[in-house]
Formats: structure tokens, C-alpha cells, sequence
């Protein structure tokens, strides 16, 4: 698909102190992903707070779960089409309005609504990654899109933590305030720092495909999400699925016939891109698995014979260093990447995870070796994270970088919704009596990490079949523009689009 590179706009188009994006896109990709999973501690005291059933109370998971698969490919298309920047803004924004609308209410309705709205901006992750593959000098995109795309993992791993902290130390809307104010200071440092890129996608914006989408998301997801406590043999279940797949049916043959699709199928069906998102669904399952068992185990009460009895705070901070690692990986994703390929980087990530949840299989009655477990499923995840957009943009068009990111940030989160599912139901059906309640056994968690390993290996298969990698020609290039110069052979040399920016401004 074409890209389009209009006149540039000198009040909008450079920020004042771009040098800082990379930083400040990092920082608001690690709030947007706090706010996933802050509520996660509150969940169990939310009845009491609000007088709302524990079905109910969920739906402040659910909600942000939904909202956030639905408006993560739509707003990378929005973007692509109508500048990053603008719709990264519009996101936060949307953020912060969900935040407030959080801290101002103890009802459940407006608590939904406003956790609805800080799921849509999950959006801001892939669009920082298209913002920083067009403005960075080829030689700085892997290292920072390593960092934007680890985010998600480093924000679940601060959240729980620091939620809980939160939960026993303070008024429960405290947090939300926090986010809000934390938010409004990510706007403004956007504004401040983060550059407006000039490339834009044409054509128009697909407004049925994207009804087509979100109608089948939200069919998927809701089935996926609450069959177990609706039955997964019920009507309402199997309705939805069997709806999920006529609208996908209906949506993917309207999308295959109009000129500017919401999802260029006929680009997403090609190997290297269909494969790298069925390994982003793979990985955002393991790596899910591991949030979601640790702080539960280690709270489960010593009656048990494997729970230490932690605390709220203590479990939370058991995911800290894997968030630490996180970081500290990233860069080292991005140097393999550099040097063997994004798809030796995925590879060597799926291998590490399976690894760690042999660890954790064999390790789970002593913290230090199940913090240990965590810390070694977390570092593959931080690798992987790091390596699947290098791997999305090596197949895509430039002018489509955001809307390829935001699907493949969806597959990862339809992969942690598949794993909610399961580890529920594994825990829910491998149970015995202790202490005179009923508690998952210590193998209905081995179980799981059985499982999430065998996601791990998958995601190891996957990876195995992609294909060569093309030669590498600078990721944030334009390639085909009528601005780019020819070579001395005759060839089209490609260009990073702050070159293409500066020829223009020099003409």
C-alpha cells in the first residue's frame, strides 16, 4: 500500500525535545500496561465496597480486556492514517478520563465504564512502537521498539506490587487518582518531546471493517472470557462463539474486496506475518500463566502443604524482579536481533520460558525458588516481547506499521485471555479440602505450568517455521517514495523518514 508524506506543519511536526521520546514513550507504555492489572488486588474486597456480586466486580478485568483488544488495531490503523502522535494523545487522554471516572465513584457501573476506558489505551503501545520505527535513525529502532514492546510486561510486573501496597495502606480510589494525574503528566510530556511523524497511510478509514472487527472480538472474548461461569456447553457460550465466527466469516470476505482495508489480509497471510502473530498469541499465553499463579500460590495458607500464607504485598512484590529483568534484557534482545535475526531472538524467548516453568514445576514450595522461576519465565517474555515487533516489521509496509503492531499486540492479549480461561478452570477442578476450605492441589499448578511450557514449545515450533529474513533495510524507511533517491546502480535506495523530513524542509 502506498504511503503518502505530505507538506510538514514546523509547529507540529518537531517537538521541541525529541531526543527524550524514547524515554517518554516507554514510560507511558509502562503506565498504560500498570492500569491492565491495578484492580487485580482490589477484586476479592470489591462486593463489600461497592455492594456489587463477584460477577459483577469481574467485569473490571473483563471490560479492559475487551476494550483494549477492540481499540488496539483500530487506533494503530487511525494512527497510521491520521498521525501517530494525535491518536497516542487521544488515547491518554481517554485514559485519564476512565481514571477519574474511577476515583470519583464507588459504583459498579461507573467503575466499569471507567475501567472500559482505561483498557482502550493499550493503544498506546503500538503506536509508540510505529512513532520510534519513523523517526529513529535505523541504528536506534531495535533497541528502542525492544523497549516500548517490553513494557507490557514491566508495567504487569509494577502493578500487582504496587496496587496492593496501595489496596492495604490507602483509600482504594487513591490509585485511581494517581493514574489519572500520572496520565495528565504523560500528555504533557508527549506534547513535549514526542515528534509528529509526516507519514501517513491513504485512503479512508474503514469504518464497517472496523465494526466487522470489534463485533467479532467482542463475541470471542466474552465467550472466552466468561464460559466457565456461564458453562461452556451453555447457549450463551456457544452462541457467541459460533457468532465470533460468522462476523470473522463475513468480516474477512468485505475486507478482502475494498481498497484500503482496516486489515490487510492478503499482507497478514503472508508466512512471516501470520506465523509471528500465532506466536505473539502463544507467548502472551505463557507468559500470562506466570502472573497469574504466583501471587495466588504464595498466598494460598500453609494448611495446604505448598502455600506460604504471604501477604497481599508480599505476593505482588514476588513479580518485581522479573520486571527489573524486563528491562534489563531488552537492549540484549535488541543486540541479538542486531546481529542473528529477530526470528534467533524469538526462538532463544520461547526456549526460556519453557525453561522456567520446568523450573517452577519443580520449585514451588520455597519463595526465593519461586520467586527465581518467575524471574526466569519473565526474562524469556522480556526477550520475546522485544523481538515479535522487529519480526512484524520486517513483513509489513511501513505505511501500515501501526495497525500490524496494534494486531499483534491483539494476538498477545487474546493469548492471555485463553490462558485466564484455562488456568481458572485447572485450579477450579484440581481442587482439594484444607484447613477447612477448598484450595487448588499443588498439582493443579504443575498442571498449569505444564501447560503454559507446552504454549512456550509451541511458540518455539512457530518460530522455527518463519522464514529467512529479508536483508534489513533500516527499519523506519520509506520505501518506494517518490522522495527517495536512486542509487548509483539504478536502484531505489530507502530512507529514513527523518531524512525524507529534512530533504523536504531544505526544498
Amino acid at each position: 500500500m502506498p504511503a503518502d508524506i505530505p507538506a510538514l506543519d514546523h509547529a507540529t511536526a518537531e517537538a521541541p525535545h525529541p531526543r527524550f521520546a524514547v524515554g517518554v514513550l516507554a514510560f507511558c507504555g509502562v503506565v498504560v500496561a500498570v492500569m491492565q492489572t491495578i484492580v487485580v488486588p482490589l477484586l476479592p474486597h470489591i462486593p463489600a465496597l461497592t455492594g456489587a456480586t463477584p460477577a459483577a466486580a469481574s467485569w473490571l478485568v473483563t471490560v479492559t480486556l475487551l476494550t483494549g483488544a477492540v481499540f488496539t488495531p483500530v487506533l494503530g490503523r487511525v494512527g497510521d492514517m491520521y498521525g501517530k502522535r494525535r491518536v497516542l494523545v487521544a488515547s491518554l487522554v481517554v485514559l485519564v478520563a476512565g481514571s477519574v471516572l474511577c476515583a470519583i465513584s464507588s459504583h459498579i457501573g461507573v467503575l466499569i465504564t471507567g475501567r472500559a476506558l482505561q483498557g482502550a489505551a493499550l493503544a498506546v503501545v503500538p503506536l509508540g512502537i510505529s512513532i520510534l520505527r519513523d523517526e529513529l535513525p535505523p541504528e536506534r529502532v531495535l533497541s528502542a521498539v525492544a523497549l516500548m514492546s517490553s513494557t507490557l510486561g514491566i508495567g504487569a510486573a509494577v502493578g500487582l506490587p504496587v496496587a496492593a501496597l496501595v489496596v492495604e495502606n490507602f483509600d482504594w480510589h487513591t490509585m485511581f487518582w494517581v493514574s489519572g494525574v500520572i496520565g495528565v503528566v504523560d500528555i504533557v510530556l508527549v506534547l513535549w518531546c514526542v515528534p509528529e511523524s509526516p507519514l501517513r497511510t491513504r485512503g479512508r478509514f474503514d469504518a464497517v471493517g472496523a465494526l466487522g472487527l470489534s463485533g467479532a472480538l467482542v463475541c470471542l472474548l466474552l465467550a472466552v472470557t466468561q464460559g466457565a461461569d456461564w458453562g461452556w456447553t451453555s447457549a450463551r457460550t456457544t452462541g457467541l462463539l459460533g457468532a465470533a465466527v460468522l462476523v470473522a466469516l463475513g468480516w474477512g470476505a468485505y475486507e478482502l474486496r475494498v481498497p484500503t482495508p482496516m486489515v490487510d489480509l492478503r499482507v497478514s497471510a503472508r508466512p512471516a506475518v501470520l506465523l509471528t502473530n500465532v506466536a505473539a498469541l502463544l507467548i502472551g499465553f505463557a507468559f500470562y500463566a506466570n502472573s497469574l499463579v504466583t501471587a495466588q500460590m504464595v498466598q494460598e495458607p500453609k494448611a495446604t502443604g505448598y502455600g506460604l500464607g504471604a501477604s497481599l504485598v508480599v505476593s505482588g512484590l514476588c513479580l518485581l524482579p522479573g520486571g527489573v529483568m524486563m528491562v534489563a534484557l531488552s537492549p540484549v534482545s535488541a543486540r541479538i536481533s542486531a546481529k542473528y535475526g529477530p526470528k534467533v531472538s524469538l526462538a532463544v524467548a520461547a526456549g526460556v520460558i519453557a525453561a522456567g516453568y520446568v523450573v517452577r514445576y519443580f520449585t514451588s514450595h520455597t519463595l526465593w525458588l519461586i520467586i527465581a522461576g518467575a524471574t526466569v519465565v519473565a526474562s524469556g517474555t522480556a526477550i520475546a516481547y522485544s523481538a515479535l515487533p522487529a519480526l512484524v516489521m520486517r513483513g509489513v509496509p511501513v505505511s501500515e506499521t501501526g495497525a500490524a503492531n496494534g494486531l499483534n499486540t491483539l494476538m498477545r492479549s487474546i493469548g492471555q485471555a485463553f490462558c485466564s480461561a484455562t488456568v481458572a478452570a485447572v485450579l477450579a477442578n484440581i481442587t482439594f479440602v484444607a484447613g477447612g476450605r477448598t484450595a487448588p492441589t499443588l498439582h493443579a499448578y504443575q498442571v498449569v505450568f505444564l501447560i503454559a511450557a507446552g504454549a512456550a514449545l509451541a511458540a518455539l515450533l512457530v518460530t522455527l517455521c518463519l522464514p529467512p529474513g529479508r536483508t534489513h533495510t533500516g527499519a523506519g524507511t520509506v520505501e518506494g517514495s517518490r522522495n527517495a533517491p536512486v542509487d548509483r546502480k539504478g536502484g531505489m535506495r530507502t530512507m529514513p523518514v527523518r531524512e525524507v523530513r529534512e530533504t523536504q524542509e531544505g526544498a
